[in-house]
C-alpha cells in the first residue's frame, strides 16, 4: 500500500515507545552510576541481544544472524531481489560506559522500521536494522563491521583462533560454533544500497552553537603504534647527569614536541600517548627503555601521512639529542584509513532536516565508527545528536530527549525519501 505525500509528511516515529525501549535496554548491564557495564559478547551483551530479537520478532520482522555475531531485523521489499538498506550501530559499551554509545542507533533504526511498517508502506529495498559485533574494540575493534564488509583474510582468522582463545569462546556463547566461518560473514556490496547511522556527537560543537542535528561529512583515519625508545640502564644516584642515556628522557620530550607540532602545523589533527612502559621500571635505576602507545588522527589521508612523517623525524631527533643508544622503533598496531561519506545520502539528511524545520550543519567525526568501514564497499551516511558537556564512555553520558526524537525523525524522512516517497 503506498500512502500520499500528505500523509508521509505527517509521519513521526513513536517517542514514547522508543523512549521505552530505551530505558529497557539501558538496564541491562546497568551500573549504580546510571551507567552501562555491557562488554561485547560478555553476558550482559547476549542478554541485550535476545532482548532485540524479542523486539524484532515482536515488531513482525525477520531475524537475521551471521558468523561474526552481527544480529539484525529486515523488513523485506515487495521485489525479493532488491538490494538492502541498512540502519544501525552496537549494542555493547565500553567498561562502565553510558547508555547513549551506540544503542540509540540500533533503537532508532529499529523504530524506524516500525514505523514504516505499522504505516504499510512499499520501499524499493529491503530496511535492515543491525547491531554491529563488539564496535568498542573490547576483543577487535570494529570486529563486526570489518567481518561484515570482507576485510578479514583467512590469515587473521588463523591469529584469532591461535592467539585469542577467551574470544573465540566468547563467540561461540553468541552463537559462532565454528570462528573459521567468520569469513563467510560477508556481504555481497552488489546487493548493498547502503548505510545510515544515527550517533551522539561525543563532543561540543553542536551543543554549543544549539544545533540540532550535525551531518557528518566525513571520519578521521588513526593510525596506533608501539614506539620504542632504547637508552642505558645506570644507578640514579651516581650516574652523572651529563653523561646518562635515559630513554624516558628522549620519549618525554618527544611527547611534549609531538603535542606541539600537531597544534602548530595540523589544526584538525590529533595526537596522543595514553600508555608508557618503562625498563627495568625502578625508581633508583636510569631507564634502558621506555615503550610509549601513540596514536593518530586526521580526517585527510595525505596530511595524516605528512604529520606520521614529521612525528618520527621528532622522535629521532630527541633520541638523539638525549644522547640514546639508537633510533626508536615504531610499529604501526592498527589503520583506520579515513573515510568520506556519501555526497548523496549527506544531502538527503540536509533535506530532511530542512522539511523538518531542524537546524543542522556538516561537521567531521573525530570518533571511529562503523561508518568508517562499511564505506569502503557501500554508501554510508551520519548524523550526529548534541552530546550534553560534550561527555561520553561515562556513565554521565547524556542526551536531551527531544534531540533523540529529532534524530530518529530526521533517520525516518531520509528513509522514506531515499525510498522515493515524498515528504514535502
Amino acid at each position: 500500500m503506498q500512502i500520499n505525500s500528505m500523509t508521509a509528511a505527517a509521519l513521526h516515529i513513536n517517542a514514547d515507545r522508543l523512549h521505552a525501549d530505551f530505558e529497557e535496554l539501558a538496564a541491562i548491564g546497568g551500573t549504580p552510576e546510571h551507567g552501562v557495564n555491557r562488554l561485547a559478547l560478555s553476558l550482559e551483551d547476549i542478554q541485550a541481544r535476545a532482548w532485540f530479537a524479542d523486539k524484532l520478532d515482536a515488531a513482525g520482522l525477520s531475524i537475521r544472524d551471521d558468523d561474526a555475531a552481527n544480529l539484525s531485523g529486515v523488513l523485506p521489499a515487495l521485489d525479493p531481489e532488491a538490494k538492502t538498506l541498512l540502519i544501525g550501530s552496537h549494542l555493547d559499551s565500553v567498561p562502565n560506559g553510558g547508555r547513549y554509545d551506540g544503542a540509540l542507533g540500533v533503537l532508532a533504526g529499529l523504530e524506524v522500521l516500525r514505523t514504516i511498517k505499522e504505516a504499510e508502506l512499499a520501499l524499493p529495498f529491503h530496511l535492515e536494522v543491525i547491531d554491529f559485533t563488539d564496535d568498542e574494540g573490547c576483543w577487535k575493534s570494529l570486529f563486526g563491521a570489518r567481518a561484515f564488509g570482507g576485510m578479514f583474510t583467512p590469515r587473521d582468522v588463523i591469529d584469532i583462533i591461535a592467539n585469542n582463545g577467551s574470544f573465540v569462546a566468547a563467540l561461540r556463547r553468541a552463537g559462532v560454533i565454528n570462528p573459521r566461518a567468520v569469513l563467510s560473514a560477508r556481504r555481497d556490496p552488489a546487493q548493498l544500497a547502503g548505510y545510515l547511522e544515527l550517533h551522539i556527537e561525543q563532543g561540543q560543537r553542536l551543543e554549543r552553537e544549539g544545533i540540532q542535528i550535525g551531518v557528518v561529512t566525513g571520519i578521521v583515519g588513526r593510525k596506533r603504534y608501539d614506539v620504542t625508545f632504547y637508552g642505558q640502564a645506570g644507578h640514579s644516584g651516581t650516574t652523572d647527569m651529563y653523561k646518562r642515556r635515559d630513554a624516558l628522557r628522549g620519549a618525554a620530550q618527544f611527547i611534549v614536541r609531538a603535542h606541539d607540532l600537531v597544534r602548530e602545523r595540523f589544526g584538525d589533527g590529533i595526537f596522543n600517548c595514553g600508555d608508557i612502559t618503562v625498563k627495568p621500571g625502578m625508581f633508583n635505576i636510569i631507564p634502558s627503555e621506555a615503550r610509549l602507545v601513540v596514536e593518530i588522527r586526521h580526517v585527510d589521508e595525505q596530511l595524516m601521512a605528512d604529520m606520521e612523517r614529521e612525528i618520527i623525524s621528532i622522535a629521532k631527533q630527541c633520541a638523539a639529542s638525549t644522547g640514546l643508544e639508537r633510533e626508536p622503533t615504531f610499529t604501526v598496531v592498527t589503520h583506520m584509513p579515513a573515510a568520506k561519506m556519501e555526497d548523496s545520502l549527506i544531502r538527503a539528511f540536509e533535506d530532511s532536516c530542512q522539511r523538518l524545520g531542524v537546524s543542522h550543519k556538516r561537521l567531521v567525526s573525530y570518533a571511529g565508527h562503523s561508518s568508517q568501514i562499511l564505506s569502503q564497499i557501500m554508501p554510508c551516511g551520519m548524523i550526529f545528536i548534541p552530546s550534553v558537556g560534550g561527555i561520553s564512555h561515562h556513565p554521565s553520558e547524556f542526551s536531551r530527549w527531544e534531540d533523540v526524537v529529532s534524530g530518529a525523525n530526521v533517520l525516518l524522512h531520509t528513509t522514506l525519501a531515499l525510498g522515493g516517497v515524498s515528504t514535502s
